[in-house]
């Protein structure tokens, strides 16, 4: 369904959370911009999207699995209060223990509002 703009919401897939943003104008360009040879598991922005205002990636922290917190940290993405790893607004990992970027599920748009997960 219809998800606000800038605001994620959670579903459930294989009994884990799925955190499915839309993304304001300013995340997309701030995103884009970034050089990802300052990334830690480089990825482009472009990379993790099918869409460029959408976002889907599995709600898991990559370092011991705690459910990072939606608008939190320092990059305007995810922040983890296990650990304190910081993921920016296309779920890469910005700061912290954490390896690697949030994991994105396999996904499909089956029409313009609607996701299919798995």
């Amino acid at each position: 369904s219809a998800i606000p703009e800038g605001s994620p919401i959670t579903v459930k897939w294989r009994g884990k959370p799925v955190f499915i943003k839309k993304r304001t104008e300013d995340e997309i360009a701030k995103e884009q911009a970034v050089d990802t040879s300052v990334l830690r598991d480089a990825e482009t922005d472009a990379e993790r999207v099918q869409k460029d205002d959408v976002l889907v990636v599995m709600g898991v922290c990559t370092h011991l699995g705690c459910v990072p917190i939606s608008g939190a940290g320092e990059y305007g993405g995810w922040f983890c209060p296990c650990h304190g790893s910081h993921y920016d607004a296309s779920g890469r990992i910005r700061k912290g223990p954490a390896p690697l970027n949030l994991e994105i599920p396999p996904y499909k748009f089956i029409d313009d509002d609607k996701i299919l997960v798995g």
